[in-house]
């Protein structure tokens, strides 16, 4: 029985510390303004964070060597970059992904 309560506030403790770590920096944001510089640094990381996550499936490690290219995830890109530039919107862009990487994955 010990057990089952470690297990629950081991739950309780991490979901506490989930909530905290995405609610105070919105608490201190309302108190502190942030100059231009930080701000302007702050815009790239979205698109820092999609980049390695695009850059993690695009490319297959081999240990020892240099990293191989997945070309299904290639062709599945592409239309998703172009519907990017074309529209700019995350919704367009994430339904294109998903369809092109469906297609793709059926097709190949």
């Amino acid at each position: 029985m010990p057990t089952i309560n470690f297990i629950l506030w081991t739950i309780f403790a991490t979901g506490l510390v989930t909530w905290l770590s995405r609610i105070i920096p919105f608490v201190l944001l309302k108190r502190f303004t942030l100059s231009p510089t930080v701000i302007e640094f702050l815009s790239f990381v979205p698109i820092t964070i999609m980049a390695a996550l695009w850059f993690q499936q695009l490319f297959i490690q081999h240990p020892g060597e240099l990293p191989g290219i997945n070309y299904l995830n290639l062709c599945a890109s592409l239309p998703t970059i172009i519907s990017a530039m074309i529209s700019k919107n995350l919704l367009v862009i994430v339904a294109i992904g998903i369809i092109s990487a469906a297609l793709f994955n059926l097709v190949l």
